[in-house]
């Protein structure tokens, strides 16, 4: 049997070649190289390559990450060893892609970018997370082979961010190839190319109810969706079906016709060169006459000429809604076109004009019980797991943007509260903090978080100021008013590390004590940017020129008590506040927790702030999809000496949950809770706690494995009333099949159960 090498010359391949290979690839990893070897050897053919021999090898070893979560590991070594001997070592593979002044500056500098990067580095990925990156972001040439490795992608990054200073360079992409932070995806994609759109989050509104204003927004979005935006899109500004409309004398169809057209254009402008498709998400405040059509049009069944499928939908809810529903009292639905200034109403001012409204009798109205129209809501959110909810009073109340207007809807991922207008779209940079490298010697380093969002803080205005903009009315907003999201992931892996149960007082004291630090160390580098560079245009009028920070409006709204908050912080808030008081800030806002799924995956860590839903997850790989345990389970119980194929076994039979497995001590199964097996307050109570220094909002999911319109609606009161600005970001439903378990064997046993056993549950309806 022979191999064909990258020379082109046959070589002969044995056992033992291979298995040298694999262990090569194997050190301080709890795997078999033999067996890997001995299952590679078997699917050889002749004449193989040594190229496709490695991509065999990352497959296999891929596929037994179902038996110990090393494997995982070891088969991104291979994958990267592999790209490795097909890329160069320096910057210069992609200064073809490069900006021209990046370039230049990369080329000046050459010797010191070379030596600095560390190659060894890339050995630290999952195979899963490797694969992400490979898959979407390490640049290609034309034919489509990859040219650039992962370090050298962090490099292009830093360079992009921090062009002409090669210091602020390399501090960056230290810390990044470290897995301290992560920017964002659009900044991966393109930071240091010729086109650095580097943007997540685009917020608009229809910028007029209007053939005009209506497909000029429509053109702005699809310029957005191309250069790798998410877009939020208040709607409610449009008329309703059945309004008169004067030029002609007709009936409009209302936002149905409309909202087709945008679902449409979110599917035929992709973000990047069929990266990421066009991502729309759509406000609606509840009293519009449309609202009963509008929560039908995610619904998969139904006329498909009455839906909008691949739009997002999300409800910008006042108060005074809220408290209808409570009351069991009558609600209102208007036309737009009737009301036009409720949109830009919030707090008393909207519950006064609303009223007076309602008392208008030459309005066209329809009124109803709140309760049928929150029914409503919450049979679509079970069904479909949307409309998201967000709640435009508390949003607007604790806005540090109240100085520039109303806020309208968020973004499409609802952490993003930014003042829009149709001069203006709204526009966020993000990055988030990864949480678990944070931890040392079982303690947090609070010191290292403050260090590491600093340097997070000033390069997300270097992002800022370095970004390719889609529309001149983004520039112009983003350069004014400079908002930043700073975000975390691997809450959940922080509390696993240290012993902690997600829904315990000592995870909420973590929970609020990082992000005070994240709050207070972005603050504290805005103020000093301000110092250096000025402070943002609109800053004066703003709260905080006023004196007034976050948890400050959250103490006016009546939530918290200051005073309370800080007494213990390990910060010196009066001192920060006197020198924003001397300099100002450079940011408008600066913390927003948002969802990081595909950079977790790439940097191994659970997403953002959430529970884990599952402590087994189905990766694919080309062999088919794989059970894979977490790893910070299997490193708990191979601690405890409890780890067995057994035990494997059991817990991918419990469908990734341990509360039912004898063997496994009590207080482990308490920290390895999942979403399903906690109390959704728990969840609502973490993210009201670090609201206080979240200027923006946060991507808050909650789980109900089999919701109900009562279990729904007392979850939805509960955030409300706790001041959040984001009620309820997606509503997660459990599978109803368990297709993990279908790589166990069945395990015979002896029967155990008894009908007159209260505590059995297998035999209950």
């Amino acid at each position: 049997m022979s191999v064909v090498k990258r020379s082109g010359k046959r070589e002969l391949v044995s056992f033992d070649q291979i298995l040298e290979r694999v262990q090569s690839q194997s050190s301080g990893l709890n795997v078999d190289p033999v067996s890997v070897a001995q299952t590679v050897v078997q699917g050889i053919r002749d004449g193989i390559t040594t190229s496709e021999l490695d991509k065999f090898t990352v497959e296999t070893a891929a596929a037994m990450a179902v038996q110990h979560p090393d494997y995982s590991i070891m088969a991104a070594r291979v994958a990267v060893s592999d790209l490795h001997k097909k890329t160069s070592p320096s910057i210069r593979c992609v200064f073809d892609h490069m900006d021209p002044q990046v370039k230049t500056f990369a080329e000046d500098n050459i010797d010191r970018i070379d030596r600095e990067l560390k190659f060894e580095r890339d050995l630290g990925y999952t195979i899963f997370g490797f694969k992400t990156l490979e898959r979407s972001y390490l640049l290609k040439n034309d034919v489509g082979d990859i040219i650039e490795r992962p370090q050298i992608l962090l490099m292009r990054n830093a360079l992009g961010i921090h062009c002409g200073d090669i210091e602020k360079s390399i501090e960056t992409y230290t810390e990044t190839s470290l897995k301290k932070f992560t920017h964002a995806t659009p900044t991966m994609f393109n930071a240091g190319t010729k086109n650095p759109n580097m943007a997540s989050c685009f917020l608009l509104p229809v910028m007029d109810d209007s053939i005009d204003g209506i497909f000029e927004t429509l053109k702005r979005c699809a310029k957005i969706s191309k250069s790798a935006g998410g877009i939020g899109l208040s709607f409610t500004n449009v008329r309703a079906g059945g309004s008169k409309i004067v030029s002609t004398g007709g009936k409009s169809a209302g936002l149905l016709p409309f909202l087709r057209t945008y679902d449409a254009t979110a599917r035929a402008v992709d973000q990047g060169g069929g990266k990421r498709k066009g991502a729309f998400a759509v406000y609606l405040e509840p009293w519009h006459l449309d609202i009963f059509t509008f929560l039908d049009l995610k619904k998969p069944h139904g006329t498909d000429e009455l839906r909008a499928r691949d739009l997002f939908y999300a409800l910008w809810i006042c108060d005074l809604f809220m408290q209808r529903v409570e009351g069991g009292k009558r609600w209102t639905l208007f036309c737009p076109r009737d009301c036009p200034d409720l949109v830009d109403l919030y707090g008393e001012a909207f519950e006064k004009r609303y009223m007076e409204y309602e008392d208008d009798s030459s309005l066209r109205k329809r009124t109803i019980l709140a309760r049928d129209l929150w029914n409503a809501i919450l049979d679509a959110q079970i069904e479909t797991g949307t409309p998201y909810m967000l709640y435009k009073d508390a949003a607007n109340r604790c806005s540090n943007q109240k100085n520039l207007g109303t806020i309208r809807s968020s973004n499409l991922c609802t952490e993003i509260m930014e003042v829009s207008t149709d001069k203006e779209v709204a526009v966020c940079n993000l990055a988030s903090i990864a949480l678990p490298k944070f931890i040392r010697d079982e303690q947090f380093d609070f010191q290292e978080l403050y260090r590491i969002t600093r340097i997070v803080t000033r390069n997300l205005n270097r992002v800022i100021d370095g970004n390719l903009y889609p529309l001149e009315e983004a520039k112009t907003s983003n350069l004014t008013h400079r908002p930043v999201g700073i975000g975390v992931q691997g809450l959940a892996d922080c509390f696993m590390l240290l012993d902690i149960p997600f829904d315990s007082p000592e995870a909420r004291v973590l929970n609020r004590d990082i992000f005070e630090t994240i709050y207070y160390a972005a603050l504290t580098e805005s103020c000093e940017l301000a110092k250096e560079l000025g402070p943002y245009d609109s800053y004066l009028g703003s709260p905080a020129s006023q004196g007034k920070l976050q948890f400050d409006l959250w103490e006016e709204c009546g939530k918290v008590k200051v005073s309370d908050l800080l007494m213990h912080s390990r910060w010196d808030w009066t001192s920060l506040k006197q020198n924003i008081a001397k300099n100002g800030l450079r940011n408008s806002l600066l913390v927003a927790p948002m969802p990081t799924a595909s950079t977790a995956q790439i940097m191994g860590n659970t997403e953002c702030f959430e529970p884990v839903t599952s402590l087994v997850y189905l990766r694919r790989v080309l062999a088919g999809e794989f059970p894979v345990l977490n790893a910070l389970l299997v490193a708990k119980l191979e601690e405890l000496n409890l780890w067995s194929e057994e035990m494997r076994l059991d817990i991918i039979a419990a469908n990734g949950s341990i509360q039912k497995i004898k063997a496994i001590p009590n207080d482990v199964k308490k920290v390895f809770k999942t979403a399903w097996e906690m109390s959704q307050r728990a969840i609502i109570d973490l993210a009201a706690d670090r609201a206080v220094f979240v200027d923006q909002s946060q991507s808050l999911n909650l789980f109900m494995a089999d919701a109900t319109r009562s279990k729904l609606s007392s979850m939805h009161f509960y955030a409300w009333k706790k001041g959040l600005k984001t009620g309820m970001y997606y509503l997660r439903s459990k599978p109803a099949s368990n297709a993990i378990q279908v790589t166990v064997p069945v395990k015979e046993e002896a029967p155990s159960c008894s009908r007159n056993d209260p505590a059995c549950e297998s035999c209950s309806a």
